[in-house]
């Protein structure tokens, strides 16, 4: 059992913060930390946006012509944002550095993606478990056999359930 886990369980049970330090050798802060949280689940970072201007400035309107016309072109012939930062430099004489090239050129492609490009978001919200499979060599009865680790996670909580099986099957779900 983790350590936080224990913290909630005696708190359960009525036991003082105090003793619950002293019982598990950690700080009372810890005890009190542990006792007042609710959710476990991370933070997701929040963009801060910079409100100076851009170095970019009149060449928006270049870029944006040029990523347009790679719509059309096969994907591994579009432009990378290092290509489009040489480009400007080469051919409109772009004094700037590389950075907002690269935060641009990330932003129309976020904004400009189509049908079947990108990825789908993995959210968790509070009390959904996520279930995976591994494999992992194990020696069983002297041969070495792969084994198929099932874990569970429940994010709310950070508690975890691990199983290995012969076989990924849906009874071993």
């Amino acid at each position: 059992m983790s350590v936080q886990e224990n913290i909630r369980t005696l708190d359960s049970h009525g036991i003082a913060g105090r003793e619950i330090a002293r019982r598990l050798g950690v700080s009372r802060d810890s005890v009190t930390k542990d006792t007042v949280q609710q959710d476990y689940s991370p933070k997701p970072p929040t963009p801060v946006l910079r409100p100076a201007g851009s170095g970019l400035t009149g060449f928006e309107d270049t870029i944006e012509l040029w990523l347009g016309e790679d719509q059309q072109r096969p994907r591994k012939q579009r432009h990378t944002a290092q290509r489009v930062f040489d480009r400007l430099v080469a051919e409109r004489d772009y004094l700037g550095s590389y950075s907002p090239v690269q935060r641009f050129v990330k932003k129309w492609k976020g904004q400009h993606r189509q049908v079947g490009e990108g990825f789908t978001e993995l959210v968790w919200p509070a009390g959904t478990a996520q279930v995976d499979f591994g494999q992992a060599e194990a020696i069983v009865t002297g041969v070495r056999q792969v084994l198929h680790i099932f874990v569970v996670t429940v994010p709310f909580s950070h508690m975890r359930f691990v199983q290995a099986y012969r076989g990924e099957t849906s009874e071993c779900v």
